[in-house]
């Protein structure tokens, strides 16, 4: 499968700003073509790569005042590595979290899923509850909404989707995860948000929204949920944002049935 993915972010910088983008495809790629520029005023400025365990390849930025202009392109041909799990991470991917509290939803999710033992029928029979208990409601949910209050509100967008999923499925015992993608297919288009669960011996994805295949996803930045994983931090200073552009595109959009484990790769 070849993938081509872009996106720009445009920025005021009203005070001079510590940025972190999280907008590259994981370093499990080997991009045929790649490039990250940043520009403040239209003149290019500096930037460095952070790299984490997961292989999240963050930009940082120290930017003056005024516009900056932030884009990534690439093209992926084939398939990036399987991501793999330490002793570490599947201890840490069953703990409650800041925005997936498994400790606060774990009567709901013994009450609905008691008595599924196959880890395949698990996770198809969460991302199915997820998906009929929620709307897709762009807006409605808070940057600070965690998964407990986005099963009272019962709507939400793709991130509150993947937080509910992730704290159920950390509240049956089963290590989970999120990650930001790249999501070719999906409409409208942005930045994704999908739940990944550690079945057998590997990362299984979860997407409870349906929006897009999950076999045509690319991987941009993998935690515990969206603190985690946001596209843009602003460590100091401050900046507003002015324009986001996300594309996606591959050449084969296969069909996605959720009852089949599929692995971000």
């Amino acid at each position: 499968m070849q993938r081509d993915v872009s996106s720009r972010i445009v920025l005021d910088v009203t005070e001079p700003a510590d940025l972190i983008f999280a907008v590259a495809a994981a370093d499990q790629y080997a991009p045929t073509q790649e490039s990250f520029t940043a520009s403040l005023d239209g003149e290019s400025i500096d930037w460095h790569v952070v790299s984490d365990a997961h292989g999240t390849r963050l930009h940082r930025v120290a930017s003056g005042t005024g516009r900056l202009t932030v884009d990534y392109v690439a093209h992926i041909d084939g398939s990036g590595t399987t991501p793999v799990a330490t002793e570490q991470d599947l201890l840490v991917y069953t703990r409650p979290s800041r925005y997936a509290e498994s400790d606060a939803l774990a009567p709901t999710a013994a009450g609905e899923f008691a008595g599924i033992a196959d880890p395949a029928e698990l996770l198809a029979s969460v991302s199915s509850w997820v998906g009929t208990r929620l709307r897709y409601v762009a807006g409605s949910s808070l940057p600070t909404d965690g998964a407990t209050r986005t099963l009272l509100a019962r709507q939400g967008v793709c991130r509150d989707y993947a937080h509910l999923c992730v704290a159920l499925l950390r509240a049956l015992g089963v290590p989970a995860r999120m990650a930001a993608v790249y999501a070719p297919g999906l409409s409208p288009m942005d930045f994704h948000a999908v739940a990944e669960a550690w079945i057998g011996d590997a990362w299984r994805a979860v997407d409870a929204t349906t929006l897009a295949p999950r076999s045509s996803l690319v991987r941009i930045a993998t935690g515990r949920d969206a603190g985690d994983t946001a596209f843009l931090t602003v460590a100091s200073g401050r900046a507003d944002l002015v324009e986001l552009t996300v594309s996606a595109t591959a050449d084969v959009l296969p069909d996605d049935d959720i009852t089949q484990p599929v692995t971000i790769s």
